[in-house]
C-alpha cells in the first residue's frame, strides 16, 4: 500500500527522481536502472532550475545507496549501550517489541508523554518527512517535538517584519545588480542560485559576501567583508544610519508600505553611529560607508541571508533587522531585488492535512529538540523521557552539549528506537535499529525552499534487504497498537493527493502557519500528482518575474512591513529592530573571554551535509581530517602552525583536530567544519561537545555559533 509499483526489466531505463536532502536546491535527478539496479545517477538536464548539475555529495549518491555498511535487516541490542553490538531479528519481532514497550510506558504513571519522537530533515519529502509519523505520535499521546535546530530563529524573525519568510522568485536573480551573500556560503549550499548570481555578474552585477569565514563563496566574490560572529544586526543598523543620513532611503515606499519608519530613523541616528558599529562588528568605518552607498544606490539590490547568521542568542532579531533593509531602500519594488531567506511559504502547502494536529490531546507538552540533553536528564517539565524514537536525524552527532546527550542515551531505563540507513552515532545507542529505505526505494513528493517547483519521486529500485520507508513502519506500529485504521490505511500516493487537493479538507480548520503575499494565494492551483508524473517539475502558479512585495501587501496583521512590531511589544521585547549580542560575546562577557577568547563557528564541510555522507569513503577522503581554521595572528600567540594537532575546549567539552593557519577567518574567530562521526575522529568527539543547548531570542533555535573557546597545541592522541 505504501509503495508505487516498481517495473523492473532487463533493459536499461532512465527515470526521474528528486534529491531528498536538506538543501534549498531540491535538485532534479535522473537515474538509470538495469536489471533492477541503479547503475548511473546524474542531474536532470530538463529541470528548469537545477539544469542538470549536482553537488559533489549527491553526484556520489549511488555510493550511499549501495554502501557496504547499509543496514538491511532489523537489529536488537545485545551488548552495552553505545557499543554497537546487535543481533538480527525479524520485522514481526521488532514491531512487537516496540509496540509493547510503548504501550507499557503509555499505561504507566508517566503516561504516553514519556515517549518522545525525534526527527528533522534527513529527508525533505512531505510524505516520508512529516505525515503518518505525526499522526502516529499524536494518536499515541506522545510528547510533541519542536523542530527548531536549524531555521526557526531566522524564520520567526523574518516573520515579525514581513509576515512570512523573506522571499523572491529565485529565477529573477539574473536581473540583480548588487548581491549580498549575508552569512550564506551560496556557492556550496545553494549552488544553483550561485549560478544565477554568476550570470548576473556577467551582466554587470557585483557580488559581496559578509561572513567571518572566507568560505568558497567569499573567495569567489568581488568583495569579502569579514564580520565578527553574531554582530550582523549591528551592521544592518549601521547601514540604516548612513542611508537616512545621506537621504538614500525610499521615503515613498516607507510611507506607503511600512509601519515605524520614523521610530527606526530616530533609533539608528541616535544609537548606531559608524564608529560604534565598527567597534561592535570589527568592520572599518570606510568599508561600512562603501558597502552602504553601493547597496543603497544600486538597483536591483538583493540580500541572500541564510541561517548561519541566526545561530546565536540574538539570531531572530538579526534576521528581522536585515529584512528591514530592502524596505528602507525600496529594493522590494524590483524583480531581482529584496531579500531571500526561503521560498517555502510561497508553496502554502496544507501540511496539516498530513500531520493532523487536531489529534493532539490538550495539555500535551512540547520539547525543544535543541534541548535533548535536558530532556534525557529529566530537567524539563513533565514526565521523564522513557522512550525515544529517532528517524530522519542523528542527534548523537548533531545535537549541542553532546557529551550530556551521550550520557542521557546511555541510561539503562531509556528505550531507544532508531530507523536509519546506517549504523550512525545515534544508532549505536539504540535498543532496536530498523533499516530505512533510500530515496530511490520509496515514494515522496517535494517542494523546495530555494526555487518554485513541485516534484514527485517514485521508487525506481526495490528496497534493499528488508528496508522499509517511514510511512510503512508507522502503519505497522499503528496496526499493532490498535490505533484508528482510517488514519493509516491509505497509500503514500493518496497522501500526496490529499496534500494537493484543492477542495476543503476536514483538517483545514488547522491552517498552516505563515501567510503568503498577494499573488500567491493559490500557488498549487492545477498541480496534481498525475501532472507531476507526466511533466516532471511543475512551477507554482505564480507570475513570471514574481516580486512578492513590489506594491506592499505584506501578509502581516497590518498588511505592511512592520518595522515597528506590536507583536514583539506584546511579548515584552523591543518592538523596533535592534542589536542583541551573542550570549557568549567577548565585548559583553569579558570574564568568560579571559578564559575562552575565541568565537567559534562550525559550518558544514562542503562534502558533507551536517552528519550525512560522512561515511561515504570518497567524500571523507576529499575532506581529509577534522580541522580548525585559525587566523595567523591568533595562531602566533599560541605557537600553532598548520598541521599541528590542537585541542579546542571550553567548560562544556573539548575535541582534537588539525590546525590550518591563515587569513581565511577573521582574527578572534575560528572555524571548525563538521559534522564528523565519532569513528572518524581521532578522539571520538566532534565540535558539538563544545556547543551550548541555549536557545535564540526568537523561535527557540539553536545557538551553535554562540560559542567561546580556547585553542592550544596538543600531542597526537593515542
Amino acid at each position: 500500500m505504501s509503495q508505487s509499483k516498481i517495473h523492473l526489466g532487463t533493459e536499461a531505463k532512465k527515470h526521474r527522481c528528486v534529491c531528498p536532502h536538506d538543501c534549498p536546491d531540491t535538485c532534479g535527478m535522473t537515474v538509470t536502472i538495469s536489471d533492477g539496479r541503479a547503475i548511473d545517477l546524474r542531474g536532470d538536464k530538463e529541470h528548469p532550475f537545477t539544469k542538470g548539475f549536482l553537488c559533489v555529495k549527491v553526484n556520489r549518491y549511488l555510493e550511499r545507496v549501495y554502501h557496504p555498511n547499509r543496514l538491511q535487516f532489523p537489529l536488537k541490542r545485545v551488548g552495552r549501550k553505545g557499543e554497537g553490538q546487535f543481533e538480527l531479528i525479524s520485522w514481526e519481532v521488532a514491531i512487537k517489541i516496540v509496540a509493547e514497550r510503548f504501550q507499557t510506558i503509555a499505561d504507566s504513571t508517566d503516561g504516553p508523554q514519556a515517549i518522545l519522537p525525534y526527527s528533522y530533515a534527513g529527508t525533505m519529502g512531505q510524505i516520508q518527512g512529516n505525515s503518518l509519523d505525526r499522526r502516529f505520535f499524536h494518536c499515541l499521546g506522545a510528547s510533541l517535538l519542536d523542530r527548531t535546530i536549524c531555521a526557526t530563529a531566522g524564520a520567526v524573525g523574518s516573520n515579525m517584519t514581513l509576515g512570512t519568510r523573506a522571499a523572491i522568485d529565485p529565477e529573477t536573480v539574473v536581473h540583480s545588480k548588487y548581491i549580498i551573500n549575508w552569512g550564506s556560503n551560496t556557492s556550496v549550499t545553494n549552488m544553483h542560485l550561485w549560478s544565477l548570481m554568476h550570470q548576473a555578474r556577467k551582466h554587470g552585477a557585483k557580488i559581496i559576501t559578509i561572513d567571518p569565514f572566507r568560505s568558497k563563496t567569499a573567495g569567489h566574490s568581488d568583495w569579502w567583508i569579514p564580520i565578527r560572529p553574531g554582530t550582523d544586526a549591528a551592521l544592518a543598523l549601521g547601514m540604516m544610519h548612513l542611508i537616512f543620513k545621506n537621504g538614500w532611503e525610499d521615503e515613498d515606499y516607507l510611507q506607503q508600505h511600512c509601519l515605524g519608519s520614523e521610530q527606526l530613523r530616530e533609533r539608528v541616528e541616535r544609537e548606531y553611529s559608524p564608529d560604534k558599529v565598527s567597534h561592535i562588528t570589527g568592520i572599518p568605518v570606510a568599508d561600512l560607508e562603501r558597502l552602504t552607498k553601493e547597496y543603497a544606490t544600486t538597483r536591483p539590490s538583493l540580500i541572500r541571508l541564510n541561517y548561519g547568521l541566526q545561530r546565536h542568542y540574538g539570531g531572530g532579531m538579526a534576521a528581522r533587522t536585515i529584512c528591514v533593509l530592502p524596505a528602507v531602500v525600496g529594493a522590494w519594488r524590483d524583480a531581482g531585488g529584496g531579500a531571500l531567506l526561503s521560498t517555502s511559504k510561497l508553496y502554502a502547502l496544507p501540511g496539516h492535512r498530513l500531520e493532523r494536529p487536531d489529534l493532539v490531546l490538550p495539555g500535551t507538552r512540547t520539547i525543544n529538540m535543541v534541548q535533548l540533553a535536558e530532556a534525557l536528564h529529566g530537567e524539563l517539565p513533565g514526565p521523564p523521557v522513557k522512550a525515544l524514537y529517532v528517524y530522519n536525524s542523528n542527534p548523537a552527532a548533531v545535537c549541542p552539549d553532546l557529551e550530556r546527550v551521550w550520557s542521557g542515551l546511555a541510561r539503562e531505563d531509556l528505550f531507544t528506537v532508531v530507523h536509519e540507513l546506517f549504523m550512525t552515532d545515534t544508532a549505536k545507542w539504540a535498543d532496536i535499529v530498523l533499516p530505512a529505505t533510500s530515496q530511490l526505494e520509496h515514494f515522496d513528493i517535494h517542494h523546495s525552499y530555494g526555487h518554485l517547483y513541485m516534484q514527485v519521486n517514485d521508487p525506481v529500485i526495490a528496497p534493499l534487504g528488508e528496508c522499509k520507508p517511514n510511512t510503512e513502519v508507522f502503519r505497522l506500529l499503528a496496526e499493532k497498537m490498535n490505533l484508528p485504521s482510517e488514519l493509516f490505511a491509505t497509500s503514500d500516493e493518496n497522501l500526496a493527493r490529499e496534500l494537493l487537493q484543492p477542495e476543503t479538507h476536514p483538517a483545514d480548520q488547522f491552517v498552516a502557519q505563515g501567510a503568503t503575499p498577494r499573488g500567491a494565494e493559490k500557488p498549487l492551483k492545477g498541480i496534481t500528482l498525475e501532472k507531476l508524473r507526466a511533466l516532471g517539475p511543475v512551477r507554482l502558479n505564480l507570475p513570471e518575474n514574481y516580486a512578492p512585495f513590489a506594491n506592499g501587501y505584506f501578509p502581516t496583521a497590518s498588511g505592511k512591513c512592520e518595522i515597528y512590531s506590536s507583536t514583539l511589544a506584546a511579548m515584552g521585547m523591543d518592538p523596533l529592530p535592534t542589536y542583541t549580542p551573542p550570549a557568549e560575546d567577548p565585548l559583553t562577557r569579558p570574564e568568560l573571554a579571559q578564559r575562552f577568547p575565541l568565537q567559534m563557528v562550525s559550518p558544514p564541510q562542503p562534502s558533507f551535509l551536517n552528519s550525512s555522507f560522512v561515511n561515504v569513503q570518497s567524500l571523507r577522503r576529499d575532506e581529509g581530517e577534522p580541522t580548525v581554521i585559525i587566523n595567523t595572528r591568533d595562531a602566533a600567540t599560541r605557537k600553532i602552525e598548520t598541521g599541528d594537532w590542537v585541542e579546542v575546549m571550553n567548560d562544556r567539552g573539548r575535541f582534537t583536530a588539525k590546525a590550518s593557519v591563515g587569513e581565511e577567518v577573521k582574527p578572534g574567530a575560528i572555524v571548525s567544519q563538521g559534522i564528523w562521526w565519532r569513528e572518524y575522529t581521532i578522539d571520538g568527539k566532534n565540535v558539538n561537545v563544545t556547543t551550548s543547548s541555549s536557545v535564540t531570542d526568537l523561535g527557540g533555535g539553536a545557538t551553535f555559533f554562540d560559542n567561546l573557546v580556547e585553542v592550544r597545541k596538543t600531542m597526537v592522541p593515542t
